[in-house]
């Protein structure tokens, strides 16, 4: 007897020149496990190597785009690579030669805005919410930040890193944090997708090479002090309390 294969936490279909990566792990809210990482990287490493692909889209299964680090594996120890892996992560989507969209219809917290940061184009729909929740956890948006930044209005980065609040769609856009909020999400990215399906390869590749050189240059500069950092605080006293008492959904010690 042999064991029956895994379900891939990210499966990928293909149709006429745009393939379509899925983030598919309910069990965790399509956190940043180990594992997901690891066949994210995979599949975004397939795509750039298929010629057939013009663009590549990411999305997910479920109410939840990506909930951010897998906090089961943080505070257990089982965690490989952490920071710098997600940092990893998020170099190579922005390095693909190939645009990457996210679609996103569900919320989107912490480690997984560093997935939609990272992405060229970004479209959210009317069910979407977003949250910086680090700092409530005694951590912070490190690595995440490299390809966010760049793009976030600076007044409202300081606001919603520190509070944590949850915000809309329409507020995501107005702050750069997302390209275009849709009432229909698909509606709002078919005209995109058009356009991405009429790019050459050539021209696709290196467009986008001047668009993401800024962020690429931080990434090699930061990103050893920034998943140092990281590592320092996820074994901290404080965010090990942070963790847990999200993970056992109670406020922790320090909530006033």
């Amino acid at each position: 007897m042999t064991d029956a294969p895994a379900t891939p936490l990210v499966p990928r279909s293909h149709e006429h020149g745009i393939t379509t990566l899925t983030l598919n792990s309910p069990h965790n809210r399509n956190a940043l496990s180990t594992r997901l990482v690891a066949e994210l990287h995979q599949a975004l490493a397939d795509a750039a190597a298929d010629d057939a692909t013009r663009a590549v889209v990411l999305t997910h299964t479920g109410g939840t785009f990506c909930a951010g680090a897998d906090l089961s594996e943080a505070t257990s120890g089982t965690a490989k690579d952490g920071p710098l892996g997600l940092a990893k992560l998020l170099r190579a989507l922005v390095a693909l030669p190939k645009p990457v969209v996210a679609r996103v219809t569900g919320h989107v917290r912490a480690g997984g805005l560093g997935l939609l940061g990272a992405c060229d184009i970004s479209a959210a729909g009317p069910d979407a919410t977003f949250a910086f929740t680090e700092a409530r956890l005694g951590l912070a948006p490190a690595v995440i930040s490299l390809p966010l930044l760049p793009r976030l209005d600076p007044r409202a980065a300081g606001r919603y890193y520190l509070t944590g609040e949850k915000f809309n769609a329409a507020e995501a856009a107005r702050i750069g944090l997302v390209t275009l909020a849709a009432d229909d999400v698909d509606t709002g990215l078919a005209p995109v997708l058009d356009g991405l399906r009429k790019g050459s390869p050539q021209g696709l590749a290196e467009s986008k090479k001047l668009v993401t050189a800024p962020v690429l240059a931080a990434f090699d500069r930061d990103t050893e002090a920034l998943a140092e950092q990281s590592a320092r605080l996820f074994g901290s006293a404080e965010a090990r309390e942070g963790m847990t008492a999200f993970l056992e959904r109670r406020a922790p010690a320090w909530a006033r």
